[in-house]
């Protein structure tokens, strides 16, 4: 057709459309300058677009701004300009190596665009071979709109040529097509859109042809429409009696369901009634129980605070005797045991952190034991060149009294070794070894608890570990026997950063 509007109606009713899911800036920028009508400023901005669009791989955006300037070129009746950027086009689409059934919608609309300039330029044949191009790459693709379209051109360019009953042959495989998919309204503007297209363009052969394919497919439609009615009818009408044969049927199962329902819901509220009561007895007991506890643990507090007072006010007496007395020096011993760990069960302060270095740390740990071990015993420190945040205090007093222990208690020949390691980015261990006789299994828990036995208090008085637990947990650690090690004793000192 040689009127512009035809054949945007054309692109209105059956362009398949590549919608991209953002539009860019350049190309809003085109649309902006085509809205003004500033024609030759959207051509070049739609250029830029392309140009911008396939660098960044997107292809089918780019194809779509390529051709949309094309279409600006040959406005301006620039055929050669216009023919050549298509052609540069379709270069770059092959470029990409893509498979072909996604290049086909690509090379379509480039073919296309060619079949619609040969056709205003009035070259028929070469705009038959564009719309054989065209039937080959909508052949490729799974896409039925864009097939449709073809099908549109092809009836189209029949009809214009005069080549009559292809162009009844290609326009009836289109609605034939919508048809079968129940598409009669795009059917009937694709037809209304036809007629009024041969009425602009003066083509009488088009309009009569269009008009008599128009009302026999109208006829056929409307028959259509009514045969699926009256399906539709004689359906609804089976389910209906379906349903109401089912409804009748199922009546008197419907009342004994109600029954039972009813008879549920009695039980159900008994029971709930009864659950109700005896969450309520659980939460008076629960309350008793919380009260017991608080209770417990403020006296537990009252007698660590009624000890430590005991042990603090007996200090002063006992440093007026003479410390030299073993009785004596272990009472004394026992008292500022017993105010130190009063005071790590009371204190909630946080601790002070420092980052040292492990290795002579570890080594300084090994060196103030080295007088109290026995002829022959072997010292041996494993540590990594690395630091850690520890506090040092703790520490040092956990690690002492662990080696000291060791030292008393590994014979001679006998081997005390002290290891660093690191078992997470955050979690660190210290393992203390001896080749003493070891810990019996049933005293491992036994020996962190405190006032556990009544004992001579010159021969310890059993408070060394639990202090030393208890300075563990408030360093957010433990304090353990390895179970597992046999060949003495091993206690584990874990430790975290953060």
């Amino acid at each position: 057709m040689k009127k512009r509007v035809f054949f945007l109606l054309l692109n209105l009713l059956f362009c398949c459309t590549f919608v991209s899911a953002q539009t860019s800036e350049l190309e809003q920028r085109a649309q902006v300058a085509m809205e003004s009508k500033k024609f030759i400023e959207a051509r070049y901005t739609y250029i830029r677009a392309y140009e911008d669009y396939m660098k960044k791989g997107q292809m089918r955006q780019g194809v779509e701004c390529g051709v949309k300037a094309a279409q600006l070129y040959h406005r301006e009746n620039l055929w050669k300009e216009a023919f050549d950027l298509l052609r540069q086009i379709d270069q770059a689409v092959i470029a990409t190596k893509q498979d072909i059934s996604r290049r086909a919608p690509l090379h379509y609309l480039t073919c296309k665009e060619r079949y619609q300039m040969y056709m205003k330029i009035h070259k028929p044949a070469s705009a038959q071979e564009q719309l054989n191009y065209m039937e080959t790459h909508a052949g490729r693709t799974s896409d039925d709109a864009l097939k449709n379209d073809m099908l549109y051109h092809k009836a189209v360019f029949y009809y214009t040529t005069g080549q009559t009953s292809k162009g009844n042959e290609a326009f009836k495989q289109m609605a034939d097509k919508m048809t079968a998919t129940k598409e009669y309204d795009k059917v009937d503007e694709v037809y209304q859109t036809l007629i009024a297209s041969g009425r602009r363009s003066g083509s009488a052969n088009m309009v009569a042809q269009s008009y008599s394919s128009y009302m026999a497919w109208k006829d056929s439609v409307t028959a259509i429409k009514t045969r699926d009615e009256i399906n539709g009818l004689k359906q609804q009408i089976a389910t209906n009696e379906a349903d109401i044969a089912d409804k009748d049927s199922s009546l008197t199962t419907r009342k004994a369901v109600i029954i039972g329902l009813s008879i549920l819901a009695v039980v159900l509220a008994a029971a709930l009634i009864f659950g109700a009561l005896v969450l309520l007895r659980f939460i008076m007991q629960t309350r008793k129980q919380s009260k017991t506890i608080k209770m417990l643990n403020e006296n537990n507090a009252l007698k660590a605070q009624f000890i430590s007072n005991i042990s603090a006010q007996l200090e002063p007496t006992l440093k007026k005797l003479d410390s030299r007395q073993p009785e004596v020096k272990a009472l004394l011993d026992f008292s500022q045991h017993i105010q130190t760990l009063s005071g790590l069960e009371k204190s909630d302060e946080p601790l002070d952190m420092e980052d040292l270095q492990m290795q002579p740390f570890c080594e300084n740990m090994i060196d103030q034991i080295r007088s109290k071990v026995k002829a022959g015993v072997t010292l041996k420190v494993e540590a990594p060149k690395m630091s850690a945040k520890i506090n040092k205090e703790y520490v040092s007093h956990i690690l002492q009294h662990l080696l000291t222990n060791a030292a008393e208690y590994t014979p001679e020949g006998g081997k005390i070794q002290l290891e660093f390691k690191k078992r997470s980015a955050h979690s660190y261990q210290f393992l203390v070894t001896d080749s003493g006789q070891g810990i019996p299994e049933e005293q491992h828990d036994e020996v962190f608890k405190a006032f556990r036995e009544v004992r001579d208090l010159t021969k310890g008085d059993g408070l060394g570990l639990p202090i030393c637990r208890q300075m563990a947990l408030k360093m957010n650690g433990d304090l353990e026997i390895d179970g597992a090690y046999t060949k003495g004793a091993r206690f584990v000192l874990s430790l975290h950063d953060a």
